[in-house]
Order: C-alpha cells, then sequence, then structure tokens
C-alpha cells in the first residue's frame, strides 16, 4: 500500500515538474521574421548568407532569454523562402509571409525579385530589406522597402576614386552578365566612371551566366587595354571563371565588382589568379569589430562550419527590424508605426567597436531615409582570403 502511495505521488510530482517546464518553455511569445531570397543556383551565397546569419543572431538572442519588446518577451523565429533568384518564386514567398502574418521580411537579394516583390509587401503591410538597389523601390512614393546594404553607385564611385587616386587608373572597362540587375549595375557604373572623369574604353559586352568558357567574351575587352576591368553585377560563382580568363588572356591590370564574393568559391575556382580582387565586404573589419560581432563570427562558423565576410553586413537587418520595434512597440504588427519610428531612430551599434550607433540613411541617394547605415569596406583578396583596402561611410 504504501509502495503504491509512493509510486502515485512519484507520478505526481514528474507531472508537475513536466508541467512546469512546458510552462516556462512556453512563456515566450513568437516573433516571426521571414527571409525570401536565392539560397540556390549561381548566387546562392548572397542568400545562404542573409539566412545564417538572421538564424545565428536569432538563436543567441533566444538562447539570452529572447528580445523584449513593449511588456512581452518574444523568441525570435526565422521563416526562410529559397526564391531560386527567380522573380515568380519571390512574389510566392512574399505571399506566403502574408499569410503567415509575418509582417518583417529580409530580401530578395536582386533587382527583379524586390521590385516583383513590391507591391504584395505593401498590400499586405509588410516591411521589406532587399539586397538590391532599384532607387525606385526606395523613393517616394515607394515606402515599404528599406536597403540593406550600400549599393553600388554609392560603393562604385568611392572604388573608382579610390584607385584613380591610389593605382593611377585612368582607363576602364566593363563586363555584365546579359540580365538586369548587372546590366543596371553596369550602366550606373558606367555613368559614375564618366563623371569621374576616367575613360571608358568597353561598355557593352555582355555573356549568358550559364557561360562556360569566357575567353571569347573577354577577349575584345582585354585588347581595349583597361588599367581597371569591372565585373558589374557578378555571380559569386561567376567571378573566378572570369577572372581566372581575364589572367590566363594575359591581363594584368586591376579586376574590381561592387557586389559582395566569397573567399572560399574565388579560392577554389581561381586560386592565386584570385589575388588582387577588389570587391565590397562586410561591414566590418578586425580594427571595427567589437566583442559581440566577434563572438557572432564564431557562433556562425560553429553552427555551419564555415564563416562568408558578406555576413558581417547581413547580420545588421534582423538587428534593425528588432531594435526598431523596441522602439516602437506598436509596429510590431503595424508597418506604419515603424516608418513613423524611423527617421528618428537611434541604438547602439552592438557589432562596432566605440560609440556607434543603428540609424537609417539614404537621403542624399533616395529622398528619404530607406537603408540601413552600415560601414562601406572594400575589400582585396589575397592568399585565400580577404584584406580591408579602405572603409568609407554613406549618407
Amino acid at each position: 500500500m504504501k509502495r503504491r502511495v509512493f509510486l502515485a505521488t512519484t507520478g505526481l510530482t514528474l507531472a508537475l515538474a513536466f508541467a512546469a517546464n512546458t510552462a516556462a518553455w512556453a512563456e515566450n511569445a513568437k516573433l516571426k521574421i521571414g527571409f525570401v531570397g536565392v539560397t540556390s543556383g549561381p548566387a546562392a551565397a548572397w542568400g545562404i548568407s542573409n539566412q545564417r546569419s538572421m538564424e545565428t543572431r536569432a538563436a543567441w538572442l533566444n538562447e539570452l532569454g529572447g528580445v523584449k519588446i513593449g511588456d512581452t518577451t518574444y523568441d525570435v523565429e526565422i521563416v526562410a523562402f529559397d526564391d531560386q533568384k527567380d522573380p515568380k518564386r519571390a512574389i510566392a514567398g512574399m505571399e506566403k509571409m502574408a499569410q503567415d502574418g509575418i509582417h518583417y521580411v529580409v530580401g530578395p537579394n536582386v533587382d527583379d525579385g524586390a521590385a516583383a516583390v513590391r507591391p504584395v509587401a505593401e498590400q499586405n503591410g509588410i516591411m521589406y530589406f532587399p539586397y538590391a538597389f532599384p532607387k525606385e523601390l526606395y523613393t517616394p512614393p515607394a515606402s515599404n522597402a528599406i536597403l540593406g546594404m550600400v549599393a553600388n553607385y554609392q560603393s562604385g564611385p568611392a572604388i573608382y576614386k579610390y584607385l584613380m587616386d591610389n593605382k593611377g587608373v585612368k582607363k576602364v572597362a566593363f563586363v555584365a552578365a546579359n540580365e538586369s540587375d548587372p546590366l543596371s549595375q553596369r550602366d550606373g557604373g558606367v555613368e559614375a566612371a564618366k563623371a569621374l572623369g576616367l575613360e571608358v574604353v568597353s561598355d557593352s559586352v555582355t555573356y549568358q551566366v550559364d557561360t562556360t568558357d569566357f575567353t571569347p567574351v573577354l577577349l575584345p575587352v582585354i585588347q581595349s587595354a583597361p588599367d581597371l576591368l569591372v565585373l558589374s553585377g557578378v555571380s559569386p560563382a561567376n567571378a573566378p571563371q572570369l577572372i581566372r580568363s581575364a589572367r590566363e588572356l594575359g591581363y594584368t591590370g586591376l579586376i574590381s565588382t561592387e557586389t559582395a564574393q566569397d573567399a572560399t568559391v574565388l579560392s577554389e575556382g581561381a586560386g592565386e589568379l584570385a589575388n588582387g580582387f577588389i570587391s565590397v565586404g562586410g561591414a566590418s573589419t578586425p580594427e571595427l569589430a567589437s566583442d559581440t560581432m566577434k563572438e557572432f563570427v564564431d557562433r556562425y562558423t560553429k553552427m555551419f562550419g564555415e564563416y562568408n565576410d558578406e555576413s558581417n553586413t547581413k547580420v545588421y537587418a534582423l538587428e534593425y527590424i528588432i531594435e526598431t520595434l523596441k522602439a516602437n512597440p506598436a509596429a510590431i504588427d503595424n508597418v506604419d508605426e515603424f516608418k513613423k519610428t524611423i527617421d528618428t531612430f537611434s541604438a547602439p551599434n552592438p557589432f562596432m567597436v566605440g560609440d556607434a550607433k543603428l540609424s537609417y540613411v539614404g537621403t542624399t541617394s533616395f529622398g528619404q531615409k530607406r537603408q540601413v547605415s552600415v560601414p562601406l569596406v572594400v575589400n582585396e583578396f589575397k592568399d585565400g582570403k580577404f584584406e580591408t583596402l579602405f572603409v568609407a561611410q554613406v549618407d
């Protein structure tokens, strides 16, 4: 009899403990943040960096107990959708976010996708943070998109000017894939180069994204003898192939791009031939990185077995969303409240040393604050890794 009582009591104790643990686990509400971007195909590195950055930071914040917005503490949940760099799939992804009641989405990663999802975002009260450059996404009357990085028309002139002043560049040539994103970036680069007084010796050569032999593509460009060869909007998969072909044709000048790249892909695809390649990097350098940024890199690497320097930039979008919601909790399900907060928003930047702040910029480029403020870090590839060439800031 006593044994039965003991067993019954033990069972009741375990049940109560389980119920308490379940209650504790369910204590925090869920804050769902979406990601719609490319995580497969030649441009996969761009979106993978986005998704992994968000998942790393979300897991970290949840481990710390979640994020408190107003009187509610939330666990952050990342809802991801691979748009395969297809505008139609990007629309489907944004529609899924709307169906799930998600009001804040990071991505898409390319111009076509970012433009395609605009009607869905505006009709369903979604703020989205694209890594795409068309100015019409960020200029009035548009107001739901916030540029998550530095645009090519901001980084291009900075790179060209630096190379003019420090490397004696006078002649520049442009090569672009025959797609809207790279062609748009090429046109912006050509305009910026001419405005700086550079001689543009080639600006009409294009290639198909599935090209495997770039020799006939690059031969006429190399023959124009540029000091700088710009690979406009080049994907991480195509960059090493183009670099290798240019070097094997005997080109010894500088090569650059305004898109972020993957050091591992460059190493595997071009090796030492990629040394000296200039690209936009992540928004951090060893000198700028705070202890929080260093821990982020460590956590990311442990979660995924590798790190992409571009994630120094991609970590910011989720942080901006959360901190802006903290500044105005009414924005949790009302993007109009989010928009009201943008102009005056300021918060400590956890990823940089010193008293750096998170704030929105873009007034010069867009006539309104529709861009996150991150440093413009320009890298040079050398012996398997990126080294900082220079750092600038965008208004």
